[in-house]
């Protein structure tokens, strides 16, 4: 199958991935994916979140790393702007991200292998789509690139959702204090400050402009997969999110969207 760049591999696990993000957007308002305070034990044998998040997110990292360097581009200014991107995002997502979850040690409930084994499939073709279409297929990743408006306007929309989602995790750990992780206790509270002041949902909020952005700067269809794909997992688990909060919380604040400012 040719049909992006004219490397039939490539260009059939794009469209599967593309495929696969089309089947989770069918299938995902109906069954919410089984972790996190959605878990459930009837996917296989539950992992500690901490390993869970770290073994999910890997191949993000391992199948990027191994398929950039392989690309005869992998030298060149703008293919390596978008490995620093890379580096950095997945090293607070799939490293800093998962040690730094407060939860109880000893705690098996959030992820089942099946959940990681969906999650290697996602972000195995996610790194080896980008990688490969930065380092081997793209054409228009001259230095003219960087100064694209694609590129000034889309690198600007990533790194302002970076930075604010990296903010709505940290509200959302210091909801629960060291002591009470210590002693076991699974305590949930309403979260406050910055943008849960407009949603129930910023970190999914910012993961999907986040992956908006990067679509945007790299102007590439893997970065549609990703943001589709995401797009299709998070917006039916912000509301179930957000449904959550309500029945458990009477005083859950009125105003507050489930995943767009006053929208949503």
């Amino acid at each position: 199958m040719t049909w992006y760049t004219g490397d039939p591999t490539y260009d059939t696990v794009l469209a599967l991935a593309l495929g696969f993000a089309a089947l989770v957007a069918l299938t995902a308002p109906f069954v919410a994916s089984p972790y996190g305070r959605f878990a459930s034990d009837k996917f296989g044998l539950a992992l500690d979140p901490r390993l869970g998040w770290f073994l999910m997110e890997l191949p993000a990292t391992v199948s990027f790393l191994y398929f950039f360097f392989r690309g005869p581009h992998h030298a060149d200014t703008v293919p390596l702007v978008f490995l620093c991107i890379w580096l950095v995002h997945y090293g607070n997502r799939g490293f800093y991200f998962p040690l730094s979850i407060r939860s109880p040690h000893g705690a098996r409930a959030s992820f089942s292998l099946m959940v990681i084994a969906v999650g290697w499939l996602v972000t195995g073709m996610h790194g080896y789509l980008h990688a490969a279409f930065f380092t081997s297929h793209a054409t228009h990743y001259t230095s003219a690139w960087l100064c694209d408006p694609r590129f000034l306007i889309g690198l600007p929309i990533y790194a302002v959702s970076l930075a604010l989602n990296i903010h709505s995790d940290a509200i959302v750990r210091g909801l629960r204090s060291r002591d009470e992780v210590a002693l076991g206790e699974r305590v949930y509270r309403i979260p406050r400050g910055g943008l849960f002041r407009w949603v129930s949902s910023p970190s999914y909020l910012t993961e999907l402009t986040a992956w908006a952005g990067l679509a945007l700067c790299t102007w590439s269809l893997a970065g549609v997969f990703i943001f589709a794909v995401s797009a299709a997992n998070l917006v039916p688990r912000a509301l179930s999110t957000h449904r959550w909060y309500r029945e458990r919380f009477p005083d859950y604040p009125r105003e507050r969207r489930a995943l767009i400012p006053f929208l949503m």
